[in-house]
């Protein structure tokens, strides 16, 4: 009979936070196992130490490096991989010879965990059991005294080794955070939250809950003083709000600001103009579609808005609200903001009686539509129409309408949103009307993710077009019957 492996959580570091299971089988186990450096010394075992007893097998899994520097051919990365493969083979002995096995683990084993990479190895061939702990993040917060999240806040815990860039863009989006695995990556996660206009409302936590714990503002710490086992903390806004001196009179009501509503271009950055990387950065709220506020650069104090693809009006609301209160705010859309896009969103919700007083403006953007015609030439020469085939906000007899009428007119046409996961059929339809008016070698331009890492731009004809290869990220650009494809590059004459 085989033995079981254990996956024991020892909580943050002080071993009266270890939980009644995990203390039982400490005590229990023939066979202890723990990680440690070179110098043999474990964080794991001088945590478990109460709970030991005389007898046990301890097996000590020294890491063969702790930075990145090693001679092993594979890289970092190689050598620990040979290590826990190594440390799996160890342990699985004592498992096939019936002996039990815990594997301490500080925090939580599945929580940035050393355990979980032999819960992968062994797991299938034997019965493996976790234990749960208290995590740093828990134990960082009460030794700090406020609250994580309440009511409906939103926690992010983040690694420190992400880039500062995504750190900082992440540090806006959310209420509370946790950032772990500081050490080496301090001056970065400090950077992160000095852009993401939080450093001030940050603390510093250092080995919680030990006896030589560290608590400050994490704007004073000195990176030099800064271990491994450390984490920044970004509490509770609304708790951070309600202890706040006490109210004072109520002042005159701000005047009101301005919504901006931006075109990003297609995809990255050399697709912004000028106005639009300059309205971008004078903004004080930024408001959109989650992806479309990604790609906008973080800026300190900045703060941003994401929201899914299906509510326009209430981010053009959100928006008005905002700049009623005096703030100046950018709504961005991909592309152009008036096409397909937010403008005609925001002015919509104006019309109705939103934002009263505040003032829009309207920034251009590169459209699809353009950028794709570029990518093949000049199909968009000469007279030409734009049409969205969704029928989800206007019905399909419309678009029928005037897709007939297009094609009778003998008009380019600008095909947005050609197809998505529910909506399969339009495309096929509208080519059918389309082939009542043009031939069935009518060069159409396929061009899917214009400027991004999937770009994939075809040219086909209206009658070899197959739907199904057509996805809502995609544009298509149908030709008149004056349209010319020829070795790769397709254009309109501009004369008859």
């Amino acid at each position: 009979m085989t033995g079981t492996l254990y996956g024991v959580g020892l909580g943050p570091g002080d071993p009266e936070l270890m939980t009644v299971k995990a203390a039982r089988l400490i005590s229990e186990a023939s066979v202890i196992a723990y990680h440690c450096a070179r110098h043999g010394r474990s964080i794991a075992r001088s945590v478990a130490e109460p709970y030991l007893r005389e007898g046990q097998i301890e097996e000590k899994l020294v890491y063969p490096v702790t930075t990145e520097t090693t001679d092993h051919p594979g890289g970092y990365e190689g050598a620990i991989a040979d290590f826990y493969e190594l440390s799996a083979k160890r342990l699985a002995e004592h498992l096939d010879a019936g002996r039990d096995v815990v594997l301490l683990c500080e925090g939580d084993p599945f929580f940035y965990g050393s355990y979980m990479y032999m819960h992968e190895r062994l797991s299938g061939r034997f019965e493996a059991v976790v234990v749960p702990g208290v995590t740093s993040v828990s134990a960082a917060s009460s030794v700090f005294g406020r609250p994580l999240v309440q009511r409906d806040e939103v926690l992010t815990v983040l690694p420190g080794t992400l880039p500062a860039p995504e750190l900082a863009r992440r540090l806006a989006d959310t209420d509370a955070a946790a950032v772990l695995k500081l050490g080496r990556t301090f001056s970065s996660v400090r950077e992160a939250f000095a852009e993401a206009g939080k450093l001030d409302d940050a603390v510093y936590v250092e080995r919680a809950t030990w006896g030589q714990q560290r608590v400050e503002p994490l704007a004073s710490v000195d990176p030099s003083t800064v271990p491994y086992f450390s984490l920044a903390l970004l509490p509770s806004p609304a708790y951070a709000s309600r202890q706040s001196s006490p109210a004072s009179p109520p002042a005159a009501a701000p005047s009101a600001g301005e919504v901006v509503v931006v075109g990003l271009g297609p995809a990255g950055p050399e697709w912004l103009t000028p106005e639009a990387a300059s309205e971008l950065d004078a903004a004080e709220h930024i408001v959109g579609y989650g992806p479309y506020v990604a790609r906008v650069p973080q800026k300190a104090g900045q703060q941003r808005h994401a929201s899914g693809n299906r509510v326009e009006a209430d981010r053009a609301r959100e928006a008005l609200s905002l700049a009623a209160s005096g703030s100046r705010v950018a709504v961005v859309s991909s592309g152009d903001p008036g096409v397909f896009a937010m403008a005609s969103a925001v002015l919509e919700q104006v019309s109705a009686g939103h934002g009263t007083g505040v003032r829009v403006r309207i920034v251009p953007g590169v459209t699809a539509a353009q950028a794709a015609a570029s990518r093949v030439g000049a199909p968009l020469g000469h007279d030409y129409c734009v049409l969205s085939l969704s029928d989800r906000l206007k019905p399909w007899e419309i678009i029928e309408k005037r897709l007939d009428a297009a094609g009778a007119a003998d008009l380019v046409l600008a095909l947005y949103n050609p197809a998505s996961r529910t909506r399969t059929a339009q495309l096929a339809d509208a080519r059918a009307v389309l082939l009542r008016h043009r031939s069935a070698d009518t060069p159409v331009v396929v061009a899917r993710d214009v400027g991004g890492p999937e770009e994939d731009i075809r040219i086909t004809t209206l009658g070899e077009l197959d739907p199904a290869t057509v996805d809502m990220r995609c544009l298509l650009i149908v030709g008149s019957s004056r349209t010319r494809s020829d070795n790769g590059i397709v254009w309109t004459p501009r004369s008859y």
